[in-house]
């Protein structure tokens, strides 16, 4: 998913319209904006794991900064990226190549896991826009 340029970015009042739905080997997310993309893989994360995901330097190189909170203990679903074009050119990404890597770390059991307080992210399918 690309921004629209003809949208306000309001987190609050986040309307799914703000962005372009793309389906394609390639996406080219414009000059200083980004994109929504979802993980190949879906993640159950065990109850005494906390993830990072980290974004991979060769794209950083480029200018291309992927964001992705930790998965908190007993989250579980497919991976909303966020991906910046940070450049005043295009930028071009692949579908199914490695954008970022995820750091597993072991912790003791949280008092309350992500599933058990409802997260508003759990078990998602699909790319999940902002929900405030």
């Amino acid at each position: 998913m690309v921004l629209n340029y003809n949208s306000i970015v309001d987190p609050k009042q986040f309307r799914d319209d703000a962005f372009v739905d793309i389906k394609a080997k390639t996406c080219i997310i414009p000059p200083n904006s980004f994109a929504l993309a979802r993980s190949v893989e879906y993640f159950r994360i065990p109850r005494n794991v906390l993830t990072l995901c980290i974004g991979k330097s060769t794209y950083a190189r480029c200018g291309i900064i992927v964001n992705v909170t930790p998965f908190e203990p007993e989250w579980e679903g497919y991976v909303t990226l966020e991906i910046s074009n940070t450049t005043p050119l295009p930028a071009k990404i692949y579908a199914g190549e490695g954008l970022a890597q995820v750091l597993f770390f072991e912790c003791p059991p949280c008092e309350v896991t992500y599933a058990e307080r409802k997260g508003k992210y759990m078990k998602q399918m699909d790319i999940v826009c902002p929900r405030i």
